[in-house]
């Protein structure tokens, strides 16, 4: 509310705010929760010439996330590549997170591919998200497949990935393979 506050403070003293100040806005209605006045904020933002950068996508992104928006972040993330924005890994962790609200588990694995293809590299939160989308699906083989992949790929599962991996097991009926989890995570 306060970003708010400042962001109308400035256009009624006659300044201009800039990509930096609508970035911050977005990001502060990310936080309250409030998805549809940060696109509302983003569609002001190029109504007045300004070009929104990955900063200012991401927080839209996360906004929309945060509201269980997963099909309007899937629009903005390509929204950025159609004007030539590339996308960066916290870009594409927000949108992989709205499709696991959204219960959106395949989208988060082509996101998860989409973002190696474009030569990111994913991190734990990259694969967390993607494994958390499938464990809502009921995709215990998926989740297991992403949290090996995680592995060979040098990366330390968190106690998250653990907890993430054993809920599907638990859910999938696979008893022996969640104990075996339980163990490995100690």
């Amino acid at each position: 509310k306060k970003a708010l506050e400042l962001l109308n403070e400035l256009m009624n003293n006659g300044l201009e705010p800039n990509v930096i100040s609508y970035s911050a806005s977005i990001s502060a209605c990310e936080k309250g929760m409030k998805w549809e006045k940060a696109l509302e904020l983003l569609d002001e933002m190029k109504t007045k010439g300004l070009k929104p950068n990955v900063i200012t996508y991401s927080a839209s992104i996360s906004a929309c996330e945060k509201g269980l928006q997963w099909e309007k972040a899937l629009e903005l993330l390509s929204e950025m590549k159609t004007i030539g924005l590339k996308p960066n890994v916290i870009s594409y962790n927000a949108t992989m997170s709205a499709c696991k609200k959204g219960m959106q588990w395949e989208k988060a694995l082509e996101l998860l591919r989409e973002m190696k293809n474009a030569r990111l590299t994913p991190d734990v939160i990259s694969y967390n998200a993607a494994m958390s989308a499938c464990e809502k699906g009921q995709q215990w083989e998926k989740v297991l497949g992403l949290l090996n992949e995680m592995k060979n790929q040098g990366l330390q599962p968190t106690v998250m990935s653990y907890s993430i991996s054993i809920s599907a097991c638990v859910r999938g009926l696979q008893r022996e393979t969640a104990l075996d989890l339980l163990r490995e995570m100690k």
